[in-house]
């Protein structure tokens, strides 16, 4: 029961901590929904349970989050086994995302980095791709930073040591987000069918 405590007691203090952190999520939110008017994809990656955040946000954006809307356009780059075994095998391990960006990424995307340390190779180089492209880089991370912090256009860094607490924080933005584009995409929807509507 001591370490249930702990833990329910560790999670709130990171997430009170993330109160200051709000107005990044909303900047976050923003860029996404900026690049989506320009006909943009989210593209998400990461490794281990980052990986499984990334497929995670990227189904709600696919999906739905809480409200009925069009499909938002979003690639999770960790489910395709195939691609990255190819590229693990053929190549190295640290291209498995920067490979896929070359071949789909453009100006008007936009990319997650999930990395809980922020030092994950095949995250930074991926990001490194992305910038080149032209498109919006995101960073999701924890601890200091690492170097995702440096070299996204918007980092979230979570105030945690604790892998557990920051990845808890990452699909709390996450979803945050996602609601907040939905809810716009769920707006613009609606004004559609009334326009539609009054025309028809």
């Amino acid at each position: 029961m001591k370490l249930i405590q702990q833990a329910f007691q560790s999670h709130q203090t990171v997430m009170t901590k993330m109160e200051a952190l709000l107005p990044t999520i909303e900047t976050i939110a923003q860029t996404v929904l900026t690049s989506l008017k320009k006909g943009g994809t989210v593209f998400f990656m990461g490794n281990g349970g980052s990986a499984a955040d990334a497929q995670h946000l990227a189904a709600e954006f696919i999906g739905r989050f809480q409200l009925e809307r069009k499909a938002i356009p979003a690639i999770a780059l960790t489910t395709d086994s195939s691609i990255l075994t190819c590229l693990s095998n053929d190549y190295d391990y640290s291209i498995i995302f920067s490979r896929q960006l070359e071949a789909l990424c453009k100006p008007e995307d936009i990319v997650f980095g999930i990395s809980t340390s922020g030092n994950s190779m095949n995250v930074l180089k991926g990001i490194q791709v992305a910038k080149k492209v032209g498109a919006k880089t995101i960073g999701f991370t924890g601890h200091q930073g690492g170097e995702l912090v440096d070299i996204t256009d918007i980092c979230l860094t979570i105030p945690s040591n604790n892998t557990a607490r920051i990845q808890e924080a990452h699909i709390f933005a996450g979803h945050t987000i996602c609601e907040w584009v939905e809810s716009a995409f769920a707006q613009t929807t609606q004004q559609h069918a009334r326009a539609e509507a009054t025309t028809a």
